[in-house]
């Protein structure tokens, strides 16, 4: 029999943490089909896998690629670093549901992350339908946010019964159709003004459905145990796996938190609550600039909170509440400094400057500064913020509760997708654990690392035939060179894909990245939620 594919003589590490044997593997119609020393076996394409790692490609169980997949189908920086598999629609955000009478809200609202998606009217079912081929595999979530803007838009308040029995018909469309289960994004309006109860009554959905609830925590800063309390008590009131999404511990007062937090998720899963989480391998995070202003500067969308940020009143309470509490989910910063604009569609030549650097420029102060720029930017302006200890980063990477995730859209560096100066963690999060934390650092093994990537991640999804290399599973395979394989990717200069030229990425049987050159090849496939007793997804 003539195969599609064998790699042959690498190390192969499973992903269920076991140390690497070396064994061939063969791959024919998207599946891996055989595995053992020296395979006597014929394929029409050969991987010399000599010297290289051979793991499952990597599960990135945290991203917003849902903005930049249709218009980036190829989803190289992604690829790049290995990842074969996204899971999108987090923090609440997703493009679906959307009701014709509410494309222009939903549009205005996600555009500091999609200024470039055409929105349109669409249920879940036709969104997951109507997804375009791409060279990844897509798992998508439906975003509470986007089910509260549907059906009371930005009102600051609890909804009525005919409204919260809406948000539920819709969530149940969407589950029907194949989504993985539910986003929150309790930082920001308007999933910030739900109360438990809300999520709870939404969960409750979740779990005649056997799915789960993926959740940005309420706070990640000063009150960060608080919001986790709060994310335990809905997993053991809907018996549902929980997914608490970027886990941080941000602001200078809050440094040093991840111990009592891991300790405390594992005190709720000896208690029989199913609670991961999962994390990034950087300092510093991104949002869009408005987030980090208190909460009710952000009230009635953003029309009415830029006409409040050119009130001096206004400023001059956003300077105290600031000073007093710190940036809004952030906590506490050193200075302005560690707060950097990323991606500005209005004012691109600004990105890279600090608002401190902004205020100078102006002769303002930084709170002027940050207020008349996003006026100039309509409120589109992206940042960064550095905030996180890197003790805490490494005592993520270090945990066995904790998995990696991006938090970052599939681009380029090219096309729409390559403007600005976004995370590198865009481009970088999968080698840097590999390269930084695991080779040079030595925090934590290349097998555990690998399978907090793949094994793990796949377990928390519920994703029956991916994560593993075994036969009979989906051949989503990712090949590397670990002494060079590293991220390149920086704050100044973003735009770069990972070091090594002998990284091979397999998905569903098919080469699309042969030897760090991406093949064109779009063989992903969108993962549906099954609706079975163990709500398992092919």
């Amino acid at each position: 029999m003539l195969h599609d594919l064998l790699i042959k003589g690498g190390l192969v590490i499973d992903g269920t943490g076991s140390p690497g044997v070396y064994v061939d593997v063969a791959v024919n119609a998207g599946l891996i089909v055989a595995m053992g020393e020296h395979l006597d076996v014929q394929a029409k394409e050969v991987i010399d896998a000599q010297g290289l790692v051979v793991c499952p490609g990597f599960i990135d169980i945290k991203t917003h690629s849902d903005f930049t997949l249709p218009i980036n189908p190829k989803a190289e920086s992604k690829l790049r670093q290995g990842v074969t598999t996204e899971i999108i629609g987090h923090c609440g955000f997703s493009v679906a549901p959307c009701l014709p009478d509410r494309v222009k809200l939903l549009a205005d609202y996600l555009n500091p992350s999609a200024p470039w998606l055409p929105f349109r009217a669409m249920d879940f079912g036709e969104y997951l339908q109507t997804f375009p081929a791409t060279s990844v595999n897509v798992g998508m979530l439906v975003g509470h946010n986007t089910l509260r803007l549907m059906s009371m838009g930005m009102a600051q308040r609890a909804p009525s019964a005919q409204e919260m029995n809406h948000m539920q018909e819709m969530l149940l469309e969407g589950l029907n159709a194949g989504a993985l289960g539910m986003s929150t994004g309790l930082f920001t309006s308007p999933g910030s003004y739900a109360m438990t109860d809300e999520l709870v009554a939404l969960a409750k959905t979740l779990e005649t459905h056997h799915a789960a609830y993926f959740t940005h925590l309420r706070d990640e800063s000063n009150g960060v145990m608080q919001a986790l309390e709060e994310a335990i008590a809905i997993g053991q009131e809907a018996k549902i796996h929980v997914q608490v999404v970027h886990f941080k511990c941000s602001g200078l007062d809050n440094w040093g938190k991840t111990t009592q937090a891991l300790e405390r998720m594992q005190q709720a899963r000896d208690e029989g609550v199913d609670i991961d989480c999962d994390a990034y391998p950087y300092t510093a995070g991104s949002n869009p600039l408005k987030n980090i202003l208190p909460q009710w500067v952000q009230a009635g969308g953003v029309q009415a909170m830029l006409e409040r940020l050119g009130q001096q009143d206004v400023r001059e309470k956003i300077k105290h509440d600031i000073e007093r509490d710190g940036l809004n989910n952030w906590g506490k910063i050193e200075s302005w400094d560690a707060v950097r604009i990323s991606i500005s569609p209005h004012l691109p030549h600004c990105a890279g400057q600090t608002i401190a650097q902004l205020a100078q420029q102006t002769s303002t102060t930084d709170i002027d500064a940050l207020c008349d720029f996003l006026i100039k930017d309509q409120g589109a302006t992206r940042v960064l913020i550095t905030s996180i200890s890197e003790e805490d980063v490494k005592n993520l990477i270090r945990s066995d509760q904790t998995m990696v995730g991006s938090d970052g859209n599939c681009v380029a560096d090219y096309g729409v997708v390559s403007q600005g100066l976004p995370h590198p963690r865009f481009y970088g999060t999968f080698p840097r654990v590999l390269g930084r934390y695991v080779k040079r650092e030595q925090v934590t093994t290349l097998e555990h690392a690998i399978h907090k990537m793949t094994g793990a991640t796949a377990r928390a999804l519920r994703l029956k035939s991916r994560g593993l290399l075994r036969v009979g599973l989906c051949a989503d395979i990712t090949v590397f060179e670990p002494e060079v394989f590293l991220d390149l990717s920086t704050y100044e200069k973003p735009h770069q894909y990972p070091a090594g030229h002998n990284t091979s990425v397999i998905v569903n049987g098919v080469v699309v990245i042969d030897k760090s050159h991406h093949t064109g090849a779009t063989p992903g496939v969108v993962l549906k939620r099954r609706q079975n007793e163990l709500g398992l997804v092919a």
